[in-house]
């Protein structure tokens, strides 16, 4: 089948369907394009409101959240996430989910470190084949739902299990030790007053930014977030697409391992354990839509570091983990509220 530009009657892109719970009739194309726009565009609005509502109050009750080491220490853990959550963000526009990133982020930090530890490769090659353990299991889960047919959440689900399970077999649940301390510089080093951590958040999300709106990937995941069997019918290659969206998140949430690994200089098992959580949440708090069709790399990112700094303030409160998954599952519902609330407004069903 060709890979030609979808579109519909008149050459326009194909109805969207309303995949609302307030909506039941399939919304028109361009009055349901500009409604699912705008409300995205409200809510990144709204995130990034929080976001520094939350920023200013943690400045004037935690002292030491200003510090310069802090901060610092601040941009190298929203690296891990931000760079994962681009990954993620493109799955999610496909109407898909990807919940195994971060133990497949676990599985490539330490394979990644072991190929430099026990193998004597040079940090490079160690960095690349951790990105290619994730790509390769990206690829499977692609795979398993594109070709296999099973539906994202079950695949990934057992993706997060195999690549949990692989972690612990290939390190015996010991942490992975021996890489050369030139491999820290990934998650510690900086380049004049910068860490490479955050420059890495910048190069990435340039990147997902340009795939999103430049290339016939980021538009045809639009397309098949908003109704799948209209892209097929239209021309979409959708089970290659769908493949290599989860290849890309895979190949992130690699990155994202090993930038993990470099923090601390060494592999370890446990690593990643609900950090799908955090991942997801920064996606659907910068305005995705888990439905499909509607996201930014730009919201992804508002989400990611809103996130990072509840939790970094918590720990700067002395608020317990425990306390913290709790306030970011409340998120989380709140995000997905208010998106459904503000697509009925527009839509004229709410007053």
């Amino acid at each position: 089948m060709s890979e030609q530009s979808p579109t519909g009657p008149g050459g326009q892109p194909p109805v969207e369907e309303d995949r609302s719970e307030s909506g039941g009739a399939a919304s028109g194309g361009l009055l349901g394009g500009l409604t699912d726009r705008f409300s995205g565009a409200i809510s990144q609005v709204a995130a990034a409101g929080a976001l520094i509502v939350v920023f200013v109050v943690l400045s004037i009750i935690a002292p030491s959240f200003l510090t310069a080491d802090n901060l610092f220490n601040l941009g190298s853990q929203t690296s891990v996430n931000a760079v994962m959550a681009v990954g993620v963000t493109l799955v999610i526009i496909t109407g898909g989910i990807d919940l195994s990133v971060g133990s497949v982020a676990a599985l490539s930090g330490v394979l990644g470190v072991m190929l430099m530890a026990d193998f004597g490769f040079n940090p490079l090659v160690g960095i690349l084949g951790g990105l290619v353990v994730g790509a390769a299991a990206g690829l499977v889960n692609g795979l398993l739902v594109s070709t296999v047919g099973l539906p994202p959440f079950i695949a990934t689900l057992g993706m997060l299990s195999v690549a949990r399970g692989l972690v612990l077999i290939s390190t015996g649940a010991v942490a992975v030790f021996g890489a050369p301390e030139s491999f820290r510089l990934l998650g510690q080093g900086v380049i004049g007053p910068v860490p490479i951590p955050v420059l890495m958040i910048v190069v990435v999300a340039v990147l997902g930014h340009l795939v999103l709106t430049r290339t016939r990937l980021g538009r045809y995941s639009y397309v098949m977030g908003s109704n799948s069997e209209a892209a097929r019918l239209s021309g979409v290659p959708v089970r290659k697409h769908t493949t290599w969206v989860y290849v890309l998140s895979g190949m992130l949430a690699g990155l994202g391992g090993m930038i993990a690994a470099s923090r601390i200089n060494s592999g370890q098992p446990n690593f990643g354990e609900g950090l799908e959580l955090d991942v997801i949440a920064a996606v659907v708090i910068g305005g995705a839509n888990l439905f499909g069709g509607r996201g930014t790399v730009l919201g992804s990112l508002i989400g990611a570091f809103l996130v990072a700094v509840i939790r970094n303030g918590a720990v700067q409160l002395n608020i317990g983990t425990f306390y913290q998954n709790v306030l970011i599952g409340v998120i989380i519902w709140l995000a997905v509220w208010w998106d459904r609330y503000q697509r009925r407004k527009l839509a004229g069903d709410v007053g």
